[in-house]
């Protein structure tokens, strides 16, 4: 059974900034996580919960990482 991706309202989505640099956040490719490129850190999505918390964040590779 494949994972639905999380169920969030896009406007809040437009809301939800990274709690450190307080810049914009993306979904990741396959919608488990919100990036943060300028923090490289990915938050992941539990339960239609973004978890935007260091413990639970993880550091992107260098190949995540955006070309500005």
């Amino acid at each position: 059974m494949q994972n639905e991706p999380p169920n969030i309202d896009p406007k809040m989505l437009e809301m939800l900034v990274c709690p450190f640099t307080k810049t914009r956040l993306e979904w990741s490719k396959d919608k488990t996580e919100l990036i943060s490129y300028a923090a490289r850190l990915a938050f992941p999505i539990r339960n239609n919960v973004p978890l935007l918390i260091l413990d639970e964040a993880r550091q992107l590779e260098d190949d995540e990482q955006r070309n500005p």
